[in-house]
């Protein structure tokens, strides 16, 4: 770890990554806390778009016929719910730029995943421990109010850096591409939850984007199938 803090380029690099993890976290806190959810799910079935995007413009990869047409079918879907908002929906795109970003710069950097990951929550430490004092000072500070209050901030910790882990390991394995279309499960399971524990609403341009996205997942898959079989 020394050594990589002694690499002015590494520092950079994971600083930058930091700062767009915690600008894509945080934006997404305030989009849930102020009762904007469909944006920030909207976020993440954007992301994955910009994730190809970036594969294609920085990392020359290249995507088959099945594979574009399936890139055509999920901008087309996320089009028409963005469509229907109304709006520029300027939450869902903060997020899905900003943690594609993030992707591909982790994906480049030569830093394995949990070093990084400890880097990364290393050099924004103080940042942080300097916000948390500056909330508590203005009554508007939460940490150590409670002991339980307190533990739940930790785990909540836990729980979110250990799929980051993950994604970052799977990163340095994956075309991003196919990064990019593995993140539309995690707005799926969203989904889920809101039908089923949260009992939301499913209209017809959820039904419309949601059907657009799943038939992509699954040409796209397919082609890249046949495509890994063909190079045996």
């Amino acid at each position: 770890m020394l050594r990589l803090l002694r690499s002015y380029k590494i520092v950079r690099v994971l600083f930058l990554t930091a700062s767009l993890l915690g600008f894509n976290w945080g934006l997404y806190i305030y989009g849930v806390s102020t009762g904007q959810i469909v944006e920030t799910s909207l976020g993440y079935y954007i992301n994955p778009l910009v994730s190809v995007l970036l594969g294609f413009l920085f990392l020359q990869e290249r995507l088959h016929r099945g594979q574009q047409v399936a890139v055509g079918l999920a901008f087309v879907g996320v089009g028409y719910f963005i469509w229907h908002l109304g709006t520029i929906p300027w939450i869902s795109l903060g997020v899905a730029i900003s943690f594609a970003f993030y992707g591909l710069l982790r994906k480049v950097a030569p830093v394995a995943p949990l070093l990084g990951l400890a880097l990364e929550t290393l050099l924004v430490t103080p940042i942080t421990l300097v916000f948390i004092e500056y909330l508590s000072t203005h009554g508007q500070g939460h940490f150590g109010r409670s002991p339980g209050l307190t533990l739940l901030f930790m785990g909540a910790g836990i729980a979110t850096s250990m799929p980051l882990l993950w994604f970052n390991n799977v990163a340095k394995r994956l075309p991003l591409a196919t990064l990019g279309f593995f993140q539309y499960l995690n707005p799926s399971i969203s989904l889920l939850l809101g039908l089923f524990a949260f009992h939301e609403p499913f209209t017809t341009t959820h039904a419309i984007t949601f059907g657009c996205i799943w038939v992509a997942l699954v040409l796209y898959s397919t082609t890249a199938l046949r495509h890994a079989k063909g190079q045996l």
